[in-house]
């Protein structure tokens, strides 16, 4: 494609003579019932893709552009795509990628210079129809998105029905009058992401045998269907998304959320029959805890991809983003896969064995021979809610080429999932490469292997006995942060920092004790304690958040902090109980700021920046008094109406962070 002249953009989506229907009418009536008919003929190259350049500029030797393409004619109009692509200016046949934006976001401007600056042509969906930011702030005024008959933009939106999570009945901006798999909006982006690799593979400066694609959180999962259903995807890095439904036997396989999804909704809507076509190099890109990505459904419905395409790139401990030796993992997947300019080391092995003569669960991971291992780290959980389990990390011991960890148990009903960390030195071209908002560059890179997921029962059968104890001691400090996740680590108001180690029964918080801890402060400040209750309906019906505000008197060492139930104040004080124990938390954070809820209205805490922000420790952390009084209580099924507000306020907290990352670490 060449810049048009500003005076001829106007061109193209005005025709004169009607477009024929990118898709055929229904025949019969007949609604496709898997995915072969779902997509039946349908080919995104036969299409004109009348694509124009709606702005165009450079920076920092970065060819910049807003373009628009067809995406297809529906219902007699046509739908179009606005997007941000970028290049390196005077590069020829270059490795392309596709990068999808997640639930509430738009076009990222700042992910298609990254990548041009990494040596790619990109481009960058606006599929959600939101308005698209420049780097300097300003709101892109030009033509967007415009979906004409239809409506695959993300709520708000303008039919009422959200067809990305809801039944696919028809209304007014559905494309086929009936109830059908057609009127999936999953389907519909999907369908307008195969036409973006159709404008890819014609621009002069792209390499058309090798396009990859990339998506977070949303844009994750329509990156698995794209790659599944898309033969021209060479290398694919699916974010936080594609996990698919679990359709197993909790008995066999634990853990795993059960569909309820009807046979055709599983055979066309759902993710796991793309999941089956799978056939280039793929990274699993997701955290252990993501609400979006499912980690024991994953392991369940990705059981079956081979191991010679399939890559892991698992964060311990985040939820929706990743940690930066993993996001530097991300990048090496399209360095090899797209550029063939580095090798990464085979996907770690993780094997169970016998267990130990005194009844430990016992695995051994195997790197890849020959090249050289800074750290292997063993992650265990006998917790099935997988969106609050907390991971422990198990020492291991390296015997020759294997590294060893035993892992005990608490319960001998309990299942045990568990996965390896193999941590390598990052080579010294990447060690300073670009990074997008919120990922800082890295010294080392993380490979995952497979998530293991075993039964009591088998567990039993191996030889694996009770022999796990509870311990008051949360946090000694020895390990750093270890056992917590760090959000705007270094900013000295934003940081924080969170476990959820006090969710698990080995650590859980005795009735009537107190939480005691130190921390470090280089100055007069005040440190926020919060604390979020039953996350998720882990324990079951009602949530909550709580805080505590302390003031801090610097003293140059450690300060002493004691806190009890009664110190911790609602977040949102409307309909809210007061905390009565610690039995059902499921997350606890250390940070620099807070906000409450007042008239309905976030509002900010007093806050002073910390001096010492990049290097706040904390040691001591321990439950001081009280009595343990059994198990917490189990939990029931959360509703529709609340796993739809937990979803949605899940999203609304995962665009707050970015803005925090935009804003500054």
């Amino acid at each position: 494609m060449r810049p048009a002249l500003p005076l001829l953009l106007a061109l193209a989506f005005g025709s004169l003579c009607p477009a024929a229907e990118s898709l055929p009418p229904l025949k019969d009536g007949r609604v496709p019932t898997n995915l072969t008919e779902l997509w039946g003929a349908y080919d995104p190259r036969a299409e004109a893709l009348e694509s124009e350049v709606t702005k165009e500029w450079e920076q920092d030797g970065i060819v910049c552009r807003v373009i628009r393409y067809r995406i297809g004619t529906f219902k007699g109009q046509p739908a179009t795509m606005a997007a941000f692509y970028a290049f390196p200016k005077g590069a020829k046949t270059l490795p392309a990628i596709l990068q999808i934006h997640g639930g509430g976001q738009s076009a990222s401007l700042s992910a298609v210079v990254t990548n041009a600056k990494l040596g790619y042509a990109s481009l960058s969906l606006n599929w959600g129809g939101n308005k698209m930011t420049f780097a300097d702030g300003k709101i892109y005024d030009g033509p967007n998105t415009a979906w004409g008959s239809l409506d695959a933009t993300h709520p708000p939106q303008r039919n009422k029905a959200n067809h990305f999570a809801g039944p696919t009945e028809p209304d007014a901006y559905t494309l086929d009058p009936v109830d059908s798999p057609r009127n999936d909006n999953w389907f519909l982006v999907t369908l307008a992401a195969r036409r973006a690799l159709t404008f890819l593979e014609k621009q002069p400066e792209v390499d058309p045998t090798k396009l990859g694609v990339t998506g977070h959180s949303m844009g994750g999962r329509l990156t698995v269907q794209l790659t599944g259903i898309d033969e021209r995807v060479k290398a694919a890095v699916p974010s936080c998304g594609g996990s698919g439904d679990f359709t197993g036997d909790p008995a066999t396989f634990p853990g795993g959320a059960e569909s309820k999804r009807s046979p055709r909704d599983l055979a066309t809507r759902s993710e796991n029959p793309y999941i089956t076509r799978l056939k280039v190099p793929t990274l699993w890109f997701s955290p252990t805890n993501d609400f979006h990505a499912h980690t024991y459904n994953f392991a369940y419905t990705w059981r079956e991809v081979a191991a010679g395409r399939l890559g892991f790139s698992i964060s311990p401990h985040f939820n929706h983003r990743h940690s930066d030796d993993h996001s530097l993992t991300a990048t090496l997947w399209f360095e090899q896969h797209l550029k063939g300019t580095y090798q990464l080391p085979a996907t770690p092995q993780l094997q169970e064995k016998k267990a130990t003569a005194d009844g430990l669960a016992t695995f051994v991971v195997t790197p890849e021979a020959g090249r050289p291992v800074k750290e292997v780290r063993v992650y265990a959980t006998a917790d099935a809610h997988a969106l609050t389990a907390f991971w422990r990390t198990i020492p291991t011991t390296a015997v020759g080429q294997e590294w060893r960890a035993a892992v005990p148990v608490l319960d001998a009903k309990d299942p045990l999932f568990v996965y390896a960390d193999v941590i390598y030195e990052t080579p010294e071209a990447y060690r300073k490469i670009p990074t997008n908002p919120g990922v800082g560059q890295s010294a080392t890179f993380a490979l995952s292997s497979r998530v293991l997921t075993l039964t009591g029962a088998r567990l039993a059968a191996a030889g694996v006995r009770p022999s796990a104890q509870r311990d008051r001691m949360i946090d000694d400090g020895t390990h750093g942060w270890q056992d917590w996740f760090r959000l705007n680590w270094g900013n000295p108001t934003l940081w924080t920092a969170t476990t959820r180690k006090v969710k698990d029964p080995l650590w859980r918080g005795p009735l009537g004790a107190r939480l005691a801890f130190e921390i470090n402060p280089a100055n007069d400040t005040t440190l926020y304690v919060t604390l979020t209750r039953n996350a998720w309906g882990a324990f079951g019906p009602g949530t909550g958040e709580y805080y505590a505000a302390v003031p801090l008197k610097a003293n140059g060492g450690w300060v002493s902090v004691e806190l009890g139930v009664e110190d911790f104040q609602p977040v949102d004080p409307k309909g809210a109980q007061p905390l009565q124990n610690w039995s059902t938390l499921t997350e606890l954070s250390l940070q620099g700021h807070a906000s409450v809820v007042k008239d309905g209205t976030k509002t900010a805490l007093p806050s002073t920046p910390w001096k010492n922000a990049a290097v706040t420790r904390v040691r001591q952390m321990r439950w001081v008094g009280g009595q343990y009084q059994g198990d917490a209580p189990t939990a029931p099924e959360l509703s529709e109406a609340e796993r739809t507000k937990a979803f949605n306020d899940a999203i609304k907290a995962s665009l707050e962070q970015e803005k925090k990352d935009r804003d500054g670490k």
